[in-house]
């Protein structure tokens, strides 16, 4: 197995069935993941840890998700040079906004990429079009994956074209 290039940290085990995403779409456009839990109130020594060696293990992004006061992101971007792309997580009483407002309003000087809440999938594709930037088989499996996106909705306008709403309504089930 090759080296992994992308860290992908969540504070919960919870947070997994979202954060699959972003190792599945690497693993698709061609870049190495390591997935962890390690979370920046429960552990956060684990936490500095891993963000202060992330860069000397080889990693060149950090995917970093957390739900709530949502502290793992901003903390790991603390503490590397390396870029963090933020996932907010749907969870609590705020269902996930309260997470993506903690992400995105990180003071100057600590920048956090910020994807949609859930958006572990976007997360991805973003680190991937960073290492793209170095790598240029990454960079082709992009240009790849992003023809394969044109060719099905452009199916699927024709298909309603041909069927009209109703009847693509209908076979769609």
């Amino acid at each position: 197995m090759a080296k992994p290039l992308v860290g992908i940290v969540m504070g919960s085990d919870s947070d997994l069935k979202i954060m699959k995403e972003a190792a599945k779409i690497l693993a698709e456009l061609g870049a190495e993941s390591e997935v962890i839990i390690s979370s920046a109130h429960r552990v956060p020594e684990q936490t500095a840890q891993y963000a202060r060696t992330a860069e000397s293990r080889g990693l060149e992004v950090i995917i970093a998700g957390a739900g709530m006061a949502a502290h793992l992101p901003g903390v790991i971007a603390a503490m590397t040079p390396l870029p963090v792309i933020g996932v907010p997580i749907q969870s609590g009483a705020l269902s996930g906004v309260d997470a993506l407002y903690a992400i995105v309003q990180m003071p100057p000087g600590i920048p956090v990429a910020t994807v949609a809440v859930n958006g572990a999938k976007n997360a991805g594709i973003l680190a991937a079009q960073i290492l793209s930037v170095k790598y240029p088989q990454i960079r082709d499996n992009i240009k790849e994956y992003k023809a394969r996106m044109e060719k099905e909705v452009q199916a699927k306008a024709a298909r309603l074209a041909e069927l009209g709403i109703d009847g693509y309504l209908e076979n769609s089930k």
